[in-house]
């Protein structure tokens, strides 16, 4: 119910609020499992996405979020279950792991997820290479890909920011990208080229530089 409330107010608040210029929404199907793959630049990138899009979308979010105590925590979770965020511990590996069990099973109820295919958040506003989690999502469910690119949500919410601010903000949607053409593929190539195209079209809607190379976790990221 908290998560009808929070679709219900949040999104026409805050697109009024913000005003974010928004392309291509219509390529999002809007039924059916499908992975919404956007490059990385703030904690509310996960919150901005949600706000644009005509449905569902669900994110995973680290498990600190949920596990606060007092009217401050339960008020958290609470938020963070009403966006449809789902907890992971990134720091257990076995847990992240199984995290693409979780993603498999929202994809397998025709829902919406949403990941950053980069794994954490650009610090230098480079686009950098995007690990193969997206592309085996999408083999073993039988669902496209919508790039996303974001910008200018690192200074809606600065790193180290507790609060959103106002800034200007664009979401591109670009055509959804089907994993169907790989069948017969090499598994670990497929996901490699359906990894590295999906990573072509997000800097294609962003104009980010490309760094080249995998971004690696800072330790409050």
């Amino acid at each position: 119910m908290f998560f009808a409330v929070v679709q219900t107010v949040v999104p026409p608040v805050a697109r009024a609020v913000w005003r974010p210029e928004v392309v291509g929404v219509e390529n999002v199907p809007r039924t059916g499992g499908v992975i919404l793959a956007s490059n990385h630049l703030s904690f509310v990138d996960s919150v901005v996405i949600p706000v644009v899009v005509p449905r569902k979308v669900v994110f995973l979010a680290k498990k600190d979020y949920f596990e606060g105590t007092g009217v401050r925590g339960t008020l958290q979770r609470a938020w963070f279950e009403g966006l449809g965020m789902l907890p992971v511990d990134r720091d257990d590996t076995k847990a992240a792991m199984a995290s693409l069990d979780t993603a498999l099973e929202v994809l397998g109820r025709g829902e919406a997820f949403g990941i950053y295919p980069e794994g954490t958040r650009s610090r230098d506003g480079r686009l950098y290479r995007g690990r193969t989690g997206v592309a085996h999502l999408a083999l073993s469910a039988g669902v496209p890909i919508v790039p996303v690119g974001l910008r200018g949500t690192q200074e809606l919410q600065p790193v180290g920011a507790t609060l959103p601010r106002l800034a200007p903000v664009s979401v591109a949607f670009g055509a959804p990208i089907s994993p169907a053409g790989y069948d017969g593929v090499p598994l670990g190539r497929a996901r490699r080229e359906l990894t590295d195209t999906v990573m072509a079209a997000i800097a294609a809607l962003t104009g980010q530089e490309e760094a080249g190379d995998y971004n690696n976790r800072a330790p409050d990221a």
